[in-house]
């Protein structure tokens, strides 16, 4: 099993910066990928953002490439998601999640095997 326990969130004005980190624990060597998604109120789930625990591969939903980078530091077992240039449409509760798996598609949801509870990101125009 693997802990995640997300933290950062909180509010900001439209332009501003926020940093998220997830912090896992349990069984995390056995973590290939891991990756960060948002779901607004009324909305679905949506990727963000996902690395690999390795190579560091990154990908980005479009919606973020150039604001958002992920990032990790394996020897705290951390992954954090830098968010610059924060727009109203960015609120959503954001969620770290693990994939103990491989695989191409790390932006669907069901790829990956643990979540977190959520941190709230809230942004005002």
């Amino acid at each position: 099993q693997v802990q995640l326990v997300e933290s950062g969130g909180g509010l900001v004005q439209a332009g501003g910066s926020l940093r998220l980190s997830c912090a896992a624990s349990g069984r995390t060597f056995s973590n290939v990928a891991m990756g960060w998604f948002r779901q607004a109120p009324g909305k679905e789930r949506e990727f963000v953002a996902a690395i690999r625990t390795i190579s560091g591969r990154t990908n980005y939903a479009d919606s973020v490439k150039g604001r958002f980078t992920i990032s990790r530091d394996n020897a705290k077992n951390t992954v954090y998601l830098q968010m610059n240039s924060l727009k109203p449409e960015d609120t959503a509760v954001y969620y770290c999640a693990a994939s103990e798996h491989y695989s191409t598609s790390y932006y669907y949801a069901p790829e990956y095997d643990y979540w977190g509870q959520g941190t709230q990101v809230t942004v005002s125009s």
